[in-house]
């Protein structure tokens, strides 16, 4: 098991919560994101010895027996005011247009403030022209599916999705290792360089699905396991990913994949190693572990085969 450092973005939309609930530092500025378990160039994180992508090239059987590339990018958001309305493309349109992956995430909700929620998908069948003639006029957000949050609720986002976090937020995203995000309606906001944010609409039409949101998260029950309880959250081709409720000492050991460790409240003891809520594991395929305390921890290992 290895400890890694995240890197920390300022977007204008972002907030002050990050510092508090995990101990980030900006500086006095605000942060938006906290890239926590990343081996993507626009923001590696570190771990002893270097950077997380570096101690991947030197254990290449780290991510699962088959030698498989990092499949996922786990984060932090702080959503002070609303993101942008936007979609991620799927991973041929991605890598024939952007030389990146596509961008199925899941939305896990670390906090909410009263009245916050999410936009996921379309309350109903759209078409292609109403769409742009609602993005035109600034009414898209009538069209969105909007869906009112708490902690604990847990949302997979399938590429092609149209999305927005809404303000009061705080979300551990799990998602596919992507920095691809098509921008539709930014709220006519302006830039830190005093300048509307770029939009990219025409690309984003070619990828949404402008079906009726279903939702496909998959969540699950808590169930009683030895040192606390184990629900599960969601799992696609990506990534599974599940929710411990630590009381006591659990263990494990994935002979099939890596698992990704993210605190997100408590504090206790990683095989050994003390910690508190925003430390990030990383445990190689293959690896047994164990976790001690009383903590609120989100699991994520490689996605379900198909």
């Amino acid at each position: 098991m290895i400890k890694l450092q995240p890197v920390l973005k300022d977007y204008l939309w972002g907030g002050m919560k990050l510092g508090p609930l995990f101990g980030r530092d900006n500086g006095g500025k605000k942060m938006s994101e906290s890239w926590e378990v990343s081996v993507h160039p626009d923001g590696e994180s570190l771990c002893e010895g270097g950077t997380f992508a570096d101690y991947l090239r030197a254990h290449p059987t780290a991510v699962d027996k088959e030698g498989s590339d990092f499949p996922v990018l786990i984060k932090y958001i702080d959503a002070a005011q609303n993101l942008s309305v936007q979609v991620h493309p799927d991973d041929a349109f991605a890598r024939r247009e952007e030389n990146d992956n596509g961008k199925t995430e899941m939305w896990y909700i670390v906090q909410a403030d009263a009245g916050a929620g999410i936009y996921c998908g379309f309350r109903r069948d759209t078409g292609r022209e109403e769409f742009l003639r609602r993005v035109a006029d600034g009414t898209v957000e009538e069209l969105l599916n909007f869906i009112p949050v708490k902690a604990g609720d847990c949302y997979l986002i399938k590429a092609g999705t149209v999305h927005a976090i809404g303000a009061g937020c705080v979300i551990c995203e799990v998602q596919q290792s992507s920095n691809v995000t098509y921008r539709v309606y930014d709220y006519n906001r302006l830039g830190a360089d005093g300048k509307p944010r770029q939009l990219h609409v025409e690309k984003a039409v070619r990828v949404i699905n402008f079906a009726k949101f279903k939702d496909e998260t998959g969540s699950g029950a808590p169930e009683q396991v030895a040192g606390g309880t184990l629900r599960r959250l969601t799992a696609c081709s990506y990534f599974s990913c599940r929710e411990l409720a630590l009381d006591g000492t659990y263990t494990e050991c994935n002979d099939r994949s890596f698992t990704a460790v993210n605190v997100l409240s408590g504090e206790g003891r990683a095989d050994g190693t003390p910690f508190r809520a925003g430390d990030s594991f990383f445990v190689p395929c293959g690896e047994a572990f164990s976790l001690e305390g009383n903590a609120r921890i989100i699991l994520t290992c490689e996605g379900e085969k198909e």
